[in-house]
């Protein structure tokens, strides 16, 4: 996500310099370094170990998924004698952080858990916004771009575009908008279908038959309706249910159906999600971290504990931790911001006839 590198700079400086803490260690590859036989042991974060790691994307302290040991947790930390621990992550590492906070409790320790929200999809509940998330939607943007130029360069060129977005769809509403060159935006808030007169296909073969060029962004959770049929994937180390690939599926459907209909189609399909999530921090959201940061130690120092920053109204608050757990902030959609996304691009049916 880009700004983790940021975050963890602006932590270790506002520690050591503004408050004059003796020793900030930065353990590796999420709650997996907290447990007794880590991968890699704990580094010691200095200024020196953290100049220039902002101009860096991706983390120098990795990251990971899978649950883990509260209590475990808790030696580790009680044998590092850390009285502050910054969790940096979505719901499900705030889930763990709660668990780490309760067995504190239980067992009557003074160390305090201060949340920092990330996440790149900005659907972090209670919180009006993520870092990260502008520059997602920054590089989001030149992939759309890329995707119209290489549409407009074939007769009935088609550029589909799958952007991340399990369940809120905020990258590809505002990449579209951002961007004004996508004809259709497909999120998992919304219901589409592909067939019928409505569906995507037909609308699609209208749009082509005008302009000879389309451009279709959507959101990797969007659809999974459609994908009923096929295998489970199961799910990953954190217990999120994986999804299916809409990105293939759509595009194997579209080729289909031309070719069904002996309709020119040259599509192109870009899937830019990891080059999204190691680019470095926009100008804003490096701005935004060096504040989230300050404000996640200024908490910490002043001895609150489970309860993350969050930000509304151009305020940063405390949030309960709680608060996030089992939810995601979702794209309304009778906002403005779909209502725009809808007059700008091409209204599909919501009747299914896939199913």
């Amino acid at each position: 996500c880009p700004g983790l590198n940021d975050v963890v700079r602006t932590i270790t400086l506002t520690l050591l310099w503004q408050y004059g803490v003796k020793k900030v260690l930065g353990f590796q590859y999420g709650y997996e370094g907290l447990s007794q036989n880590p991968r890699k042991k704990p580094i010691i974060l200095t200024p020196e170990t953290v100049e220039e790691i902002q101009h860096e994307g991706g983390t120098i302290l990795g990251t990971s998924r899978g649950n883990h040991d509260p209590k475990e947790t808790i030696e580790t930390l009680i044998k590092n004698k850390i009285s502050i621990l910054f969790v940096i992550g979505g719901d499900g590492t705030f889930s763990g952080a709660m668990d780490i906070a309760s067995e504190i409790k239980k067992q009557k320790l003074s160390i305090s858990i201060i949340g920092v929200p990330k996440t790149i999809d900005n659907d972090i509940y209670c919180t009006q916004k993520t870092f990260g998330f502008s520059s997602a939607v920054e590089v989001a943007r030149e992939s759309i771009y890329s995707a119209h130029e290489e549409a407009k360069a074939a007769w009935n060129g088609v550029g589909l575009v799958k952007l991340m977005g399990r369940d809120s769809g905020f990258i590809s509403a505002y990449a579209c908008l951002a961007n004004s060159d996508a004809n259709f935006c497909l999120i998992p808030e919304m219901s589409f279908c592909t067939r019928g007169v409505t569906g995507l296909l037909s609308i699609l073969e209208q749009r082509l038959e005008k302009k000879h060029h389309a451009v279709i962004v959507v959101s990797e959770g969007a659809g999974q309706n459609l994908l009923e049929d096929q295998e489970d994937l199961g799910k990953d180390a954190s217990g999120n249910i994986k999804y299916k690939d809409i990105g293939l599926y759509l595009k194997q459907r579209i080729t289909d159906h031309f070719k069904d209909r002996s309709i020119p189609l040259a599509l192109k399909y870009i899937n830019p999600s990891y080059m999204i999530r190691n680019h470095p921090a926009n100008a804003f959201d490096s701005v935004f971290c060096i504040l989230l940061g300050q404000h996640a130690v200024h908490a910490g120092m002043s001895g609150k504990t489970n309860m993350f920053i969050g930000y509304w109204d151009h305020h940063f608050v405390h949030v309960p931790l709680k608060l996030t757990a089992h939810k995601r902030k979702k794209v309304d959609l009778k906002s403005d911001l779909w209502q725009t996304v809808c007059a700008t691009t091409e209204k599909l049916g919501d009747l299914c006839h896939d199913l």
